[in-house]
């Protein structure tokens, strides 16, 4: 592909039609969004109007996102959902309008293109992705290549997850999309008698602090979503399962709220890093795939692979790097981790001292803004705590290439998918985790001789004994390489850094 060439990318959802000129690089030039219609004419005005407002004379393709079923190779709609574009020459009428190439296919498989190339799936071959917005839509890459079955498998919202249960588009009972969409939560909340615009965030802050409307709703709605994934993983056997559309980073919350179900099939669940920006990256490379010469006798490119990619090689990132060009140097972070009172923070200190790479933790940031903010409780401290957390892997994000930091936290106390969420936003390319154990009776009794001392909004000495019981049960996070330290025994700086030295860092 030629340097310096960008490509029109569109996201056609229930709710809005987004549309966005992307670099070859995956960065956004320009974006817009409008409000999408049911009345496929309608629709094709709002898109086209979108793709004029983002518009420029480097934009070499348009790539559009439809809802529904697509066949890629002709880029014909087949069926649709909430927007049913199967009327519609879609294909035809924009490239006559525009007079440029125009790659057609699934809004979901668009998504996973980019989340596959830059985002939390990167790296990754086998890869299942359920986009949870108005309806719910579905992609699978096997090998590094979206699955297509005979033209058009992949369509996740439609798995049957209640055989009685209300009517779908689709013409079945009780698929997925009617019982964990943004469609089926609206439904829900109205049943439980919550105020009509109460959003899925609103209900997760609820639930965390003891809210049984919000818990039961939130249970309500993501239980046949797990079920769905559950029969996902034993099909597939992917790497990861990642939600994302406008409410995948809330669906993998509420998901992993749920208890946990021992199963021959474990599989990892996370939020899609990209966001709502996903579908207009993916459709803008597939545009510049489609749109790009050919070397003579080549075969075309698979959506999310460079055309020069060797077969069983991972997906190409955006833009695949030039052959003799220097790799990025790798941007790491060691994840010490332990329950409060484990003696983490000890260690944190005692690395960073040993290998000079600097320490980011949670009470460090988070202490300031106590020490002046009056009338803490344990609530605000708790979301002070997220948004510390969120602040610590965003400064990991701005940092350059080649970085390593030491990030000091429990990171038991958030979901472990809005981590898999902060690890891929961030750019982090290796992790390795320092699990700090201590005996529960040793940790309570740390923690009940230094609760004094500690800031406003912090749980008390009674809070000793229920930390005794979660020093019982808490278990490492799995990221990436795994050492132990006991706390309770001298602590050997020197071996932890050569350890890291071993597992690359």
């Amino acid at each position: 592909m030629a340097p310096g060439r960008s490509a029109i990318g569109v996201d056609i959802g229930g709710t809005h039609i987004r549309a966005a000129r992307v670099s070859e690089a995956g960065a956004i030039l320009a974006i817009t969004r409008t409000a999408s219609a049911r009345d496929p004419e309608r629709a094709l005005d709002a898109v086209i109007a979108a793709i004029r407002a983002v518009d420029a004379d480097d934009a070499a393709a348009i790539g559009i996102g439809v809802p529904g079923r697509v066949d890629a190779a002709t880029g014909a709609v087949l069926s649709g959902g909430y927007v049913d574009l199967s009327g519609v020459a879609l294909r035809a009428r924009i490239e006559a309008l525009f007079g440029r190439p125009v790659a057609i296919d699934n809004d979901c498989g668009m998504a996973l293109v980019a989340e596959a190339a830059v985002g939390a799936a990167r790296g990754l071959r086998n890869v299942v992705m359920l986009t949870i917005g108005t309806g719910i839509g579905g992609a699978l890459m096997e090998g590094g290549r979206l699955l297509r079955g005979r033209r058009t498998a992949g369509q996740l919202g439609h798995l049957v997850v209640e055989t009685e249960g209300r009517p779908c588009v689709c013409g079945k009972r009780g698929c997925v999309e009617t019982t964990s969409s943004g469609t089926a939560l609206g439904r829900l909340i109205a049943g439980a008698g919550l105020a009509a615009g109460t959003t899925a965030a609103e209900l997760r802050r609820r639930a965390e602090a003891g809210d049984p409307a919000a818990t039961g709703v939130l249970r309500a709605w993501a239980l046949p979503l797990r079920a769905a994934i559950d029969s996902l993983a034993a099909a597939l056997d992917p790497d990861i399962v990642l939600l994302g559309g406008g409410l995948g980073a809330e669906a993998a919350a509420a998901v992993a709220a749920l208890p946990a179900q021992p199963s021959w099939y474990p599989c990892r669940i996370a939020a899609a890093a990209l966001g709502d920006e996903a579908g207009v990256i993916g459709a803008a490379h597939a545009a510049l795939d489609r749109s790009a010469p050919l070397a003579a006798g080549s075969p075309p490119a698979a959506i999310g692979r460079s055309a020069s990619a060797a077969a069983g090689s991972p997906p190409a990132a955006i833009p695949a790097r030039a052959a003799g060009a220097t790799a990025p140097r790798p941007k790491r972070a060691v994840l010490v981790n332990g329950v409060p009172a484990s003696g983490k923070s000890g260690v944190a200190r005692a690395l960073a001292e040993r290998t000079g790479w600097p320490v980011l933790a949670l009470d460090v940031i988070k202490n300031p803004f106590l020490e002046r903010i009056e009338g803490v409780d344990r609530p605000f401290n708790r979301l002070l705590g997220q948004a510390s957390y969120a602040a610590i892997f965003a400064t990991i994000g701005a940092a350059p290439p080649g970085s390593t930091f030491i990030v000091d936290a429990w990171f038991g106390f958030q979901p472990e998918a809005v981590l898999d969420a902060h690890i891929a936003t961030a750019g982090l390319d290796q992790v390795a985790e320092i699990w700090c154990h201590a005996p529960p009776d040793t940790v309570a009794e740390r923690y009940r001789s230094r609760a004094a001392a500690r800031l406003p909004g912090h749980p008390g000495a009674a809070y000793a004994d229920e930390l005794r019981l979660l020093a019982a049960r808490a278990t490492p996070l799995g990221r990436g390489p795994l050492i132990a330290v006991d706390t309770t025994t001298p602590l050997d700086a020197g071996r932890l850094a050569d350890w890291l030295t071993e597992m690359g860092f």
